[in-house]
């Protein structure tokens, strides 16, 4: 099966605070959405990769991966105004036809390995649609006007992390079902699915506690201490 990654750079990343997309934030001499095209370059299960880019750079980072020499990269494309319009644009440059598998991946995880990529490539072979999750070690609460309500069992908790994987007529039947639907705003793929498409099981890819998501300036930091480790 033909495996598409796209790398979501269409965000400004506000709660970074930085001036510019955070994707195009340097970690250890390389931007972020850089490192993410690397990984997904040189992963042998992945033929093909998509960059989304926030309007305005979509040139800058087309060069910037032109001189880096990624020969998997097919476009760098312009996002849309949320997450999921961005998916939505992604989903279309792919294109109809033959079913392909999707890995949609964020550009803020810089830190993601060959050992994630690889088992998500190896999911599709076998599942429609699968999400990489690590146990949660916290005990979480469900709360209500800052009140705590209940305590759900540790063991059934996840946290959430990308790639989220899945063959593309699942992923692009769930958007279209999403987008004539006003009162739900999505956070990710997975999210999409699980509402749209209930009869569709959503596996479990491990994760790693490496694989952080660059949301706040302190996770710059600690992703550097990671990467120097």
């Amino acid at each position: 099966m033909r495996m598409v990654a796209v790398v979501l750079g269409g965000g400004v990343g506000q709660r970074l605070g930085a001036g510019m997309p955070k994707q195009l934030l340097t970690l250890g001499g390389q931007t972020l959405v850089e490192r993410c095209v690397a990984a997904f370059d040189r992963a042998p299960g992945v033929d093909e990769v998509l960059v989304v880019m926030a309007r305005g750079y979509t040139e800058q980072v087309k060069a910037m991966l032109a001189d880096g020499g990624y020969r998997k990269v097919t476009d760098v494309i312009e996002g849309g105004a949320t997450r999921p319009d961005s998916t939505r644009v992604a989903l279309a440059a792919i294109g109809a036809g033959l079913d392909c598998g999707v890995l949609l991946h964020d550009a803020a995880r810089p830190l993601v390995d060959q050992q994630i990529i690889a088992a998500c490539v190896a999911s599709l072979e076998i599942y429609e649609a699968a999400g990489v999750a690590v146990p949660t070690s916290d005990t979480i609460v469900i709360t209500e006007n800052g009140v705590m309500r209940s305590v759900p069992r540790r063991e059934t908790l996840f946290r959430c992390q990308t790639p989220q994987c899945f063959r593309l007529s699942v992923i692009a039947r769930a958007h279209e079902l999403a987008a004539a639907d006003p009162d739900f705003a999505p956070t990710d793929d997975c999210g999409v699915v699980l509402r749209y498409l209930p009869g569709v099981d959503v596996h479990i890819v491990p994760g790693s506690e490496r694989n952080i998501k660059i949301t706040y300036p302190q996770d710059l930091v600690v992703a550097e201490a990671l990467l120097k480790g």
